[in-house]
């Protein structure tokens, strides 16, 4: 019964050992002996940095960014329902096609009239 996993697990074995072979061969190449306060200070152009680097952002950038990710993520949906669905277009799928990007709208508008878009 489980003789037909026996070359699955030779293969996890197999795929273990090789990731184990680069992760050690890699530290060998990367290892560094001699860090003086140049190479390991954050920044190699020769001056110190003019402020700290821990600055605060406004959450306008962090806003944008989900927004962003969130109007994206629409195509995401879109695109394949749209292929798969446009071979076989019925009242149905249409309906929930125009509810979907309906709803997108909505909160397209709901963010331009809080002005989460505004700068």
């Amino acid at each position: 019964m489980f003789i037909e996993y026996i070359f699955l697990f030779k293969y996890y074995i197999f795929c273990f050992i090789i990731s184990l072979l680069l992760f050690s061969i890699s530290f060998f190449f990367i290892y560094q002996s001699n860090n003086d306060f140049e190479k390991i200070s954050p920044y190699e152009c020769g001056f110190s940095p003019f402020s700290d680097s821990r600055a605060k952002f406004e959450v306008k950038f962090y806003l944008v960014g989900i927004l962003f990710i969130i109007f994206d993520l629409e195509l995401t949906f879109l695109f394949p329902w749209f292929l798969i669905v446009i071979e076989k277009m019925t009242l149905f799928n249409g309906i929930g096609m125009f509810i979907f990007i309906l709803l997108l709208l909505l909160g397209f508008i709901y963010e331009l009239i809080n002005g989460a878009l505004d700068w």
